[in-house]
């Protein structure tokens, strides 16, 4: 299929991506989804670039609502405490922690916290509610110039959809005591269109400390317009309480201290809220592309942890709170235009994003059995930026074509009044090639950077407040067999420091700059109308770029993934799907000396639809009941009678056991 691309053609992808979340079927049937990925040739800017479609998301049974981004080919997604609390992320190399070099955007809102009570970057899912989520479109690597902090692993913008279909209840009871119920719908009013969700779950899972979830979320959303010219405003709400079971020492379990569900501080857990306001619009006159947004979102964090037990306090223990109160505004706007120069064909695009986080106050606590006992330090966090980016894309020939950006940030950092500024600029270059026999070249290459927490940042030893990021890319998709989109690429990324502001002790902890290298394999497939396949395959290698005798492997970088999914629909009245993921061992320290398990996981379903709008759909995860770790730490703590200094071990989190859930769902 030759690809050219005319003026007109320019803006005819982002127009058509507008009128899938719009609904403007006029302008939509020039882009024809039938799998669960949009990855064709001809629609990004590299290989590792792409949208996930809300069929996938829809057909793939999910355990938690932050396996969203699982859907991100080589994203692996898990959890080492409890339900309310931030998942752990793993991509490139990378052990994300909770976000910290992977953004994620809901509708133009960042989810990712800088200088959070937690983690840098922390990025909790919780309040989406998935049956409203239109599409992810997924990037990797810091080539992109609209992409700034938190984004050199890659970063996830998630749409929600302005119209559903058909309205949505469902009920779902499952194992431990899972019980989640749905309510969404849309119609039209006041010339627009009014959607609403609603969202409750229980949960206890299998831990002895029951998890006790009380989970609320609530969305309402009225948009206007179609694809040309068109708004939308978007409030959320979200309430969530529980008790966690974090990581546990190995030895502990091996002693039969506890069990391999069992805790060793029942009185773990947290209790989070956010609300917000955005709202977005766009605009197209012509060959020319205008788009805003702004958000307002105030959220409080509460979380109970006990990761040492009676290393620093022998009598009372070493549980401590982590608490916020954060409200943070931004906006956006970006112009993109079409213009001819010397007889080369150009897209051009300038935006500028805006972001001020207040946070007041952020502290940290001893406490024992939720009970404040001393302040280990409270603060007041002031924290701006703004972005400014431009970026052209230039249509050399029928199959060349060049992408060049620049983005330049500006930071100011204030903690109880004491300020430090920082800039970065961060240039971008991409070269595309083709497409010849269905197969499309990528060659990309950028600059970027993360944010250190701003209590690093000033205080008496300061981190570097931007953290400077190199990445490379060189990358084929290519359609060689009808129905087949396959995606390989081979990707280099240099941080020139690891320097984390670790939450848990209220300090600075700094390392070494390090190198990640490795290569993906994305494959999906429409085999036939009614069966789809996917295989992503992942590998990387992460080093520390300065020797030191302790070891140059970096902790927790994961360098093996690997996942399959087939999907069956419309046989009679049956469907269903099934998955398997794997993700290999890692180093849990410098030396290489000691390391984790590798785990693989199966999920499956399997559908009836009892009539044309209401069906029954069977979940399993975990099928083969596996004994294996969603996280694996090694790190020094204590239990009772044991030495002073504390005993070194590795600390897991165990995956859940097998667990079914069964939903019933009716349209309306």
């Amino acid at each position: 299929m030759a690809i050219r691309y005319g003026m007109a053609a320019l803006l005819a992808i982002q127009g058509a991506a507008w009128a899938a979340v719009d609904g403007d079927s006029s302008v939509a049937a020039t882009v024809v989804v039938l799998g669960h990925y949009d990855n064709a040739v001809g629609t990004s800017d590299a290989a590792s670039q792409g949208t996930v479609t809300a069929s996938l998301i829809a057909n793939r049974p999910a355990l938690r609502t932050g396996e969203l981004l699982e859907f991100v080919p080589g994203m692996i997604v898990t959890q080492h405490s409890g339900d309310g609390k931030a998942n752990q992320y793993f991509l490139r190399g990378f052990n994300l922690d909770h976000g910290t070099d992977f953004a994620t955007w809901v509708d133009g809102m960042p989810v990712n916290m800088r200088s959070n009570a937690h983690g840098q970057g922390y990025s909790d899912l919780n309040f989406l509610i998935p049956e409203l989520v239109q599409r992810i479109d997924y990037k990797k690597g810091v080539y992109f110039a609209d992409e700034g902090d938190f984004s050199s692993a890659g970063a996830a913008h998630i749409r929600l959809a302005d119209q559903l279909p058909q309205g949505i209840a469902s009920l779902t009871l499952g194992s431990y005591g899972y019980q989640r119920g749905v309510l969404a719908d849309s119609f039209m009013a006041a010339g627009g269109t009014l959607l609403y969700g609603l969202e409750i779950a229980r949960n206890n899972g299998p831990w002895q400390t029951p998890e006790q979830v009380r989970k609320y979320s609530g969305t309402l959303r009225y948009s206007h317009g179609d694809a040309q010219d068109g708004y939308s405003v978007t409030a959320m709400g979200y309430r969530n309480r529980w008790h966690a079971t974090d990581q546990v020492p190995l030895r502990a379990v091996q002693e039969g201290l506890i069990d391999r569900y069992g805790s060793l501080d029942p009185s773990d857990g947290g209790d989070t809220a956010r609300a917000s306001l955005a709202w977005n619009w766009h605009r197209r006159s012509g060959e020319r592309i205008t788009e805003a947004s702004a958000y307002l979102v105030h959220s409080s964090l509460d979380l109970y942890s006990n990761f040492t037990y009676r290393l620093n306090d022998p009598l009372r223990g070493d549980q401590f709170q982590q608490s916020e109160r954060r409200t943070m505004g931004g906006a956006s706007t970006s112009q993109t235009w079409l213009n001819q120069l010397g007889g080369i064909d150009m897209r051009n695009k300038i935006g500028v994003q805006t972001r001020y986080d207040h946070i007041a106050p952020i502290g940290l606590y001893a406490t024992a059995a939720r009970q404040r006992l001393a302040t280990v330090r409270e603060d007041r966090v002031n924290q701006a930026s703004i972005g400014l980016y431009a970026e052209n894309t230039s249509y050399w020939t029928p199959w060349l074509r060049s992408i060049a950006g620049l983005r330049h940030d500006a930071y100011r950092f204030q903690v109880n009044g004491e300020r430090a500024d920082a800039y970065k600029f961060s240039p971008k270059l991409s070269l595309i090639l083709g497409p010849w026999a269905r197969t499309e070249y990528f060659l990309n290459y950028g600059t970027g950077f993360h944010s250190n927490d701003a209590r690093g940042v000033t205080g008496p030893e300061p981190a570097p407040p931007l953290v400077g990021t190199r990445g490379a890319e060189l990358g084929v998709r290519s359609e060689w067999l009808p129905g087949l989109q396959s995606s390989l690429s081979l990707w280099t990324l240099d941080i020139d420091s690891e320097l984390v502001y670790a939450g848990d002790s209220g300090q600075t902890e700094a390392s070494r700059a390090s190198r990640r290298r490795g290569i993906e394999w994305s494959n999906h497939y429409i085999a036939a109308p009614w069966l789809l396949f996917d295989l992503d395959l992942s590998a990387s290698r992460a080093r520390y770029r300065q020797h030191d005798p302790v070891g140059d492997y970096v902790p927790e970088a994961l360098d093996k993934v690997a996942s399959f999914g087939v999907t069956v629909k419309d046989i009679g009245n049956w469907f269903g799907g099934f998955e398997l993921r794997y993700f290999g061992p890692r180093p849990l320290i410098e030396d290489n000396s000691v390391r984790s398990a590798s785990t693989m996981l199966a999920y499956g379903r399997i559908g009836y639809r009892i009539g044309q709008r209401t069906r029954l759909t069977l979940d399993g995860f975990n099928l083969f009941n596996r004994r294996a770790s969603d996280i694996d730490y090694f790190y020094t703590s204590r239990l009772a009678g044991e030495p002073a200094q504390g005993v070194d071990d590795v600390h897991f989190h165990p995956v859940e056991p097998r667990t079914l859930r069964l939903t019933l769902t009716h349209n309306f």
